[in-house]
C-alpha cells in the first residue's frame, strides 16, 4: 500500500504515549473545573465527575487497542468506521473532523495560548484590538494563535522527527510541572478547613447563578442538566487522545505500541487530572473556585501556593501545555485528510506526502481554516459543537467492534478489547446517556453541532458524483 512505501515509522512506545497525553492536556484542566463547581456546587460530584470521564476515556481507549491493533495504518478512526460501516460514516467524521473537532480545537488551545501569553507580555491581549471594521475586530491575542499555528505547521511539515522531538520534550516537561503544582499545592497549602468546609455539603447539589453569583439547590431532572453541563469541561480536557490512531502509519509495531501508547497516555492523564481537583479542593474555598476571574482556578490555586509569582508560574505552564497540546493536534489531524483524499473523499492534493514523508499539502490546508477559525472570534461555541460530535463518533467506533466481531469473525486481532464485551457495552451505554442529556439541555449548540455532522451527508453525495464522474 501507498502509505507503507513512504510514511517513516520513526514513533516508539514512548512517542507514542507522549502524543496521547500531550494531545490531551491542553488548558482545560486550569480552566474547567470552575465552571464545573458552578455547575454542580459540590466538591464530591466535582471528583466523581473527572473520576467516571477518566473511566470511560480509558475505556474507550483500550476498545481502541482493538481495532488500532487491526488496521494499524494512517487515518486512525476514520479508518476504523470506514471498515464497520461504509464510506459515508467514515467521511461524516472526516467532514466534522476538518469542519469543526479538530480544527476548532486547534484554534481554541491557540487563543488559550495567547491569553495566557499576555500575562507575561501584555500587548498580546485579547483587548489589543489591532484591526477593527464595524463588528469585525482582529485583536493581538488572535493573531498570536495564527502564528503559533503557522509555526507548528511548518515544523511538522519538516519531518515526522521534528514534531515527535517537540512533542516529547514539552509533554516530559508538561507532565512533571503538573505533578509538581499538586505536590507543591498540597505539601504547602492545603488547608484541613477548606478541604473540610468544601466537603461540608456531600454530594447535595446546587448551582451557581453566573450574573448574581447566587447559590441555588438542585434535584431531580434539573441535577441531570447540571451534571451533564459540568461534564463537557470534564470530557473536553479529556479528549484528543485518539490522535494516535491517525499516525498509525508512522509508529514502529503498531499493532502492540498504539494500543498501548493509548492505555498509558489516557491513564496517566485521567489520574493527574484527579489529584489536580483534589489539590485544588485542599487549597481554594469552592466559593472562589466558581468565581475565579475569567474561570483560571488554576491561577488562584497557585496564587496560594507561591504569592504573586504564582501568576506567572502557571501562564508559563499553560503556555507551554497549550503549545505541546496543538503540535501533537496538528501532527495528527492531517494524517486524517491524507487517508480521506486517497479514497477521493477530501482535496486531491492532500494525498501527496512531501520530500519529508509528511501530508505537507494535508497539514497546510488544515492550518489556513484553524486560522480562519480564530479570527471568527466563535471558538468557545465550536467547542460546545465539537463534544456531541465527538461522542456520537466515539459510540459509533465503540460500536463498530462488536460489529467487526461479526461481520470479520476470521480476520487477525493481535489484540482484543479488554473486558468485551461488558467494558466496550458499558461505556456505549454512560456515553450515549451523556449524549440525549446534552442534545436535551443543550440543544442550542449541541443541536448545532449535529447539524454540522449531517451537512456533510450532501457534501458526501457532491464529493462522490465529482470523483466517480472523474473516474
Amino acid at each position: 500500500m501507498q502509505e507503507q512505501e513512504h510514511f517513516k515509522r520513526e514513533l516508539g512506545l514512548l512517542d507514542g504515549t507522549m502524543l496521547v497525553v500531550g494531545s490531551m492536556i491542553g488548558s482545560g484542566i486550569f480552566i474547567v473545573s470552575s465552571d464545573m463547581v458552578r455547575q454542580v456546587g459540590s466538591a464530591g460530584w466535582l471528583l466523581l465527575i473527572w473520576a467516571l470521564t477518566g473511566l470511560i476515556t480509558v475505556i474507550a481507549a483500550v476498545s481502541y487497542g482493538e481495532l488500532s491493533a487491526m488496521f494499524p495504518k494512517a487515518g486512525g478512526q476514520y479508518v476504523y468506521l470506514k471498515e464497520a460501516y461504509g464510506k459515508l460514516t467514515a467521511f461524516l467524521y472526516g467532514w466534522s473532523f476538518f469542519a469543526v473537532i479538530q480544527t476548532g480545537t486547534i484554534a481554541a488551545v491557540g487563543v488559550a495560548f495567547s491569553k495566557f501569553a499576555a500575562y507575561l507580555y501584555e500587548p498580546f491581549s485579547e483587548n489589543n484590538f489591532l484591526f477593527e471594521a464595524g463588528s469585525f475586530k482582529i485583536s493581538a491575542a488572535q493573531i498570536v494563535s495564527i502564528v503559533t499555528i503557522v509555526l507548528l505547521s511548518y515544523v511538522n511539515s519538516r519531518g515526522v522527527k521534528n514534531g515527535k522531538i517537540l512533542q516529547t520534550v514539552l509533554t516530559i516537561i508538561k507532565i512533571l510541572s503538573l505533578a509538581g503544582l499538586i505536590v507543591f499545592g498540597l505539601l504547602l497549602a492545603a488547608k484541613s478547613e477548606i478541604w473540610d468546609a468544601n466537603f461540608a455539603s456531600g454530594l447535595m447539589t446546587q448551582s451557581m447563578d453566573a450574573e448574581t453569583r447566587i447559590w441555588s439547590p438542585v434535584s431531580g431532572v434539573a441535577l441531570m442538566g447540571a451534571i451533564s453541563a459540568a461534564m463537557v469541561g470534564s470530557l473536553f480536557s479529556s479528549d484528543a487522545w485518539n490522535g494516535v490512531t491517525f499516525i498509525a502509519g508512522e509508529i514502529k509495531n503498531p499493532q502492540r505500541n498504539v494500543g498501548l501508547s493509548l492505555f498509558l497516555g489516557t491513564l496517566t492523564v485521567s489520574v493527574i487530572y484527579v489529584l489536580a481537583n483534589v489539590m485544588y479542593l485542599a487549597v481554594v474555598p469552592m466559593q472562589e473556585i466558581a468565581t475565579a476571574p475569567s474561570d483560571r482556578v488554576a491561577v488562584v490555586a497557585s496564587e496560594y501556593i507561591f504569592g504573586g509569582v504564582g501568576t506567572y508560574i502557571i501562564a508559563v505552564m499553560i503556555m507551554i501545555s497549550t503549545f505541546a497540546c496543538n503540535n501533537g493536534l496538528i501532527m495528527a489531524g492531517a494524517r486524517v485528510y491524507y487517508t480521506m483524499a486517497n479514497d477521493g473523499l477530501f482535496l486531491k492534493k492532500a494525498a501527496h506526502l512531501n520530500q519529508h514523508s509528511v501530508p505537507a499539502w494535508a497539514l497546510w490546508v488544515q492550518c489556513v481554516w484553524a486560522s480562519a477559525l480564530c479570527l471568527t472570534g466563535k471558538y468557545g461555541d465550536l467547542l460546545d459543537f465539537v463534544v456531541i460530535i465527538v461522542l456520537i463518533f466515539y459510540i459509533l467506533t465503540i460500536y463498530g467492534i462488536f460489529k467487526l466481531r461479526k461481520s470479520m469473525p476470521d480476520a487477525e486481532r493481535p489484540y482484543k478489547a479488554f473486558g468485551y464485551p461488558i467494558l466496550p457495552g458499558f461505556y456505549i451505554i454512560i456515553a450515549t446517556a451523556i449524549s440525549i442529556s446534552l442534545l436535551w439541555f443543550k440543544t442550542d449548540t449541541c443541536g448545532w453541532g449535529v447539524a454540522i455532522m449531517l451537512v456533510g451527508i450532501p457534501v458526501y453525495y457532491l464529493t462522490k458524483s465529482k470523483s466517480d464522474h472523474q473516474n
